[in-house]
């Protein structure tokens, strides 16, 4: 039994690491455009594999590029954001927030003015100074 010999190469065992979460491919506008030319310019048989062997590529990317690119040239080819639409802002939301947090101040306010009275009450009720109302009158 002969055995080869590999010249210029050495043989490596492959890793038996596995990653956690393998990472999901992001393919951009300019590499998008430049593949979808590509394989529009393939006109002999096996051609269109060759291209696709080489970069990694499965035939239905072609398929949903070309469909994007159908659709709007360089806005269907951006890649979608994921998760939850952002809400448009509403000037009534705005509004809304800033009156809920004058009306929240004025609360605020209001409290610390009925507890000043109520100790200028009691001060008064303590010194036996009668205190008058607007009308002129003695409370009571």
């Amino acid at each position: 039994m002969e055995r080869t010999e590999l010249v210029g190469e050495e043989r490596t065992a492959p890793t038996p690491e596995v990653l956690e979460k393998p990472v999901r491919r992001r393919f951009t506008v300019e590499y998008k455009t430049r593949i979808l030319a590509e394989a529009d310019a393939c006109a002999e048989p096996g051609m269109l594999g060759e291209l696709l062997r080489r970069e990694g590529l499965y035939s239905s990317y072609l398929t949903t590029w070309r469909r994007q690119r159908d659709d709007g040239v360089l806005a269907g080819l951006r890649p979608k954001r994921r998760g939850r639409k952002a809400k448009p802002k509403s000037p009534l939301a705005d509004e809304n927030k800033r009156l809920q947090r004058e009306n929240q101040r004025l609360k605020e306010q209001l409290r610390q003015a009925e507890l000043i009275i109520d100790v200028q009450k009691k001060v008064s009720e303590m010194l036996n100074i009668p205190l008058k109302t607007r009308d002129g009158e003695e409370a009571g």
